[in-house]
């Protein structure tokens, strides 16, 4: 199984109503994935947040798409083929 990204865009960010110093957003994430000989592509709205506080916007952006950068690392971990391990 093949799992590559694509491309990555902050849709839209703002503060967070419940908690001050968070900024909650969206990362659409273009996905191309190769299966048993099929190829799909399909985009992935991933939901980010990142606690920073009063910092600049160019920040923001860079938390919120560490956040979906750390979330796609998860799943693509999830999604990589096991390699049986021999016992010893």
């Amino acid at each position: 199984m093949s799992f590559e990204v694509i491309g990555c865009q902050l849709m839209h960010y703002g503060p967070d109503a419940a908690l001050p110093n968070r900024v909650r957003g969206l990362v659409r994430v273009r996905i191309r994935e190769t299966f048993m000989g099929n190829r799909m592509e399909y985009a992935l709205d991933l939901k980010v947040k990142a606690d920073c506080g009063r910092v600049t916007s160019d920040q923001v952006r860079t938390a919120l798409l560490s956040h979906a950068a750390h979330q796609l690392n998860r799943l693509k971990a999830r999604h990589q083929d096991k390699v049986p391990v021999a016992a010893e």
